[in-house]
């Protein structure tokens, strides 16, 4: 019971982001590739929006995955401990996926309070190692407040 609580803690903390799955799918990258992957990191490091716009679409799409994951945990408890292995290989490593994601969007960032809030979200996110009992939902909650402020949304 313990991790469905976490879940749904979390997924109470991805909301209050103002993350939703509709934003994930039609907010596609209109950007054309650029030869110079360092200059369009150069460039995107002063869009602050962008890179808030990518923050939103990121956690929605780890909220969505984390749904799919846990469902495939649950479905894995019948099916004997290798499913169970390997639904909790899977979280594992989606959590790592999704807190790599926030630190690499930390390290683009231009923005002092954006760049210091990604990465504490990631150092927060990597600490659970898919294990979402470790989840606190309040320290959670705090760094999504102050991603929206840094994204001008609080």
């Amino acid at each position: 019971m313990k991790p469905l609580f976490a879940i749904s803690v979390l997924a109470l903390a991805l909301g209050a982001a103002g993350c939703t799955a509709d934003t994930a799918k039609t907010a596609a990258p209109t950007q054309a590739p650029t030869a110079d992957p360092s200059a369009a990191d150069a460039a995107l490091s002063q869009d602050t929006k962008a890179i808030c716009a990518q923050a939103d679409r990121t956690t929605a799409s780890f909220g969505d995955t984390l749904t799919a994951d846990l469902k495939l945990q649950l479905d894995a408890k019948g099916k004997g401990p290798a499913a169970a292995t390997q639904a909790e290989q899977k979280l594992t490593q989606d959590v790592s996926n999704y807190s790599y994601a926030l630190g690499d969007m930390s390290k683009l960032a231009g923005d002092a309070t954006l760049k210091t809030t990604l990465k504490q979200m990631s150092e927060q996110v990597k600490g659970l190692s898919g294990d979402l009992t470790k989840l606190d939902a309040t320290k959670l909650s705090a760094l999504s407040d102050t991603l929206d402020k840094a994204c001008g949304k609080g």
